[in-house]
């Protein structure tokens, strides 16, 4: 891996607080992802299951964790199991966890070689009276590729018929969503390699570069600090292009007088970074631009001061877009009949702003975290409104990751980015 190794305390102490929860006598199965294949024999870059990771540590193929807390033998109570390894698979893929390597990652002493995972799992069955299962229900989740995990789950149900089941994700998704100080560090990382890349492409920016040119400055830059790149797919969006919101093309020209959005992000460690900006190409904004800039701007910022302990998602963006309204009417862009007149189920200002302020963020882009739950301390939020207006040829978002606070405003991760108009011109014109 790129990254620097993470203390396995981390991962011990995610464990205990998962095992803290399950049930008496049961036991919980976490997969690793797939190595998807393109054709021929080309795969796609591997890229871990969170929930695996979260728990242990290990960020390789074909790895199985078993957590069973109220085994009869010690040696029964964690268990990671791994693809053996030997010196043919070191020189033609590269080095894999030794028994030895996978115990200073994950803290787990039991490691066992995967051809003896049924061995080992039919003699816990034995013992055990309820299987916790590991579903994908994150409420974006629109899965169509039957995943490792999804496989081990139809053949555990009809080998083991008649043990009770239970749902791991609920549980994962209080857990992962409030961060421990090593987590929410790995995120400063992801945050201060994005804001290396932002800073790069501040000079780079000009008429006449491909929004291409401009994705290939930050890869270059994320890699180059230990990053295995972009968190997600990177949105370059030039002119006219800013108001398609998952516009992902990244083929056009910037030209002269337009607004450049970007949303880019560097993962490192797993863990996502989720940064938007808007820039003039030209180095200077219009009269215009600046006044719906800063439109957006002083939303987030009085968006921000809602993140606090206790908030629910819903009613926050309720109160969003209160103030969103309230800029929409200083730009002209509203009056006051089309707000008296609105639709409660799509509000005036959805014409302008049609997509959430906030969502959870942490080891997916798009993280876990039960909206219908009150915020807590450290879980981490981007907070990233924008106003688009096509008839004008431009759209602006701005967005920030920040941590929810015990007392007081949340601490913003990306708070060494530049983001005042003023800074980002003169960063520009800084020759």
């Amino acid at each position: 891996m790129k990254y620097h190794a993470i203390d396995r305390e981390l991962f011990i102490t995610n464990r205990t607080k998962f095992t803290a929860q399950m049930k008496p006598n049961s036991v919980a199965i976490f997969n690793s992802n797939d190595i998807y294949p393109v054709s021929a024999d080309s795969t796609l870059p591997f890229a871990q299951h969170r929930d695996i990771f979260y728990l242990s540590g290990a960020d390789q193929e074909e790895s199985i964790l078993l957590l069973f807390p109220d085994a009869p033998y010690a040696h029964l109570r964690e268990i990671l199991f791994l693809r053996e390894t030997n010196e043919h698979i070191a020189i033609w893929e590269g080095e894999k966890l030794t028994k030895e390597r996978a115990f200073e990652v994950s803290g787990i002493r039991n490691i066992v070689w995967l051809q003896d995972f049924q061995k080992t799992l039919k003699e816990v069955m034995a013992y055990a009276d309820t299987m916790y299962i590991n579903t994908n229900e994150h409420y974006r989740a629109a899965v169509e590729t039957q995943t490792r995990e999804d496989r081990f789950i139809k053949w555990w149900k009809e080998t083991y018929p008649a043990h009770k089941v239970e749902k791991s994700n609920p549980i994962l998704q209080r857990i992962r969503s409030v961060k421990e100080n090593q987590e929410l560090a790995l995120m400063q990382t992801a945050c201060d390699i994005t804001e290396k890349g932002f800073r790069r492409i501040l000079s780079f920016v000009k008429p006449g570069v491909m929004e291409y040119e401009i994705e290939a400055e930050f890869a270059h830059e994320f890699l180059r600090n230990r990053s295995k790149g972009f968190a997600y797919t990177p949105i370059i969006a030039s002119g006219a292009n800013a108001n398609v919101l998952h516009y992902i093309e990244n083929n056009q020209e910037c030209k002269a007088g337009d607004l450049l959005l970007l949303d880019v992000g560097a993962e490192y460690a797993n863990y996502s970074s989720d940064l938007s900006r808007t820039i003039p190409v030209s180095g200077r904004f219009t009269d215009r631009q600046r006044a719906v800039y800063n439109a957006v701007l002083n939303v987030k910022n009085e968006a921000t001061k809602l993140l606090v302990p206790g908030t629910l998602w819903k009613e926050y963006h309720v109160e969003v877009g209160k103030i969103m309204t309230s800029e929409l009417l200083g730009l002209g862009l509203l009056d006051k009949a089309d707000v008296q007149n609105e639709d409660a189920a799509w509000p005036a200002y959805k014409k302008y702003f049609m997509h959430g302020t906030s969502h959870h963020l942490g080891l997916d882009t798009h993280d876990y975290g039960l909206l219908y739950e009150p915020m807590q301390p450290n879980m981490v939020f981007t907070v990233e409104p924008g106003i688009y207006i096509p008839a004008e040829g431009f759209g602006i978002r701005l967005e920030d990751d920040v941590v929810i606070q015990k007392s007081g405003a949340p601490f913003n991760l990306m708070r060494n980015i530049p983001i005042e108009a003023e800074e980002i011109e003169a960063l520009m014109n800084d020759n």
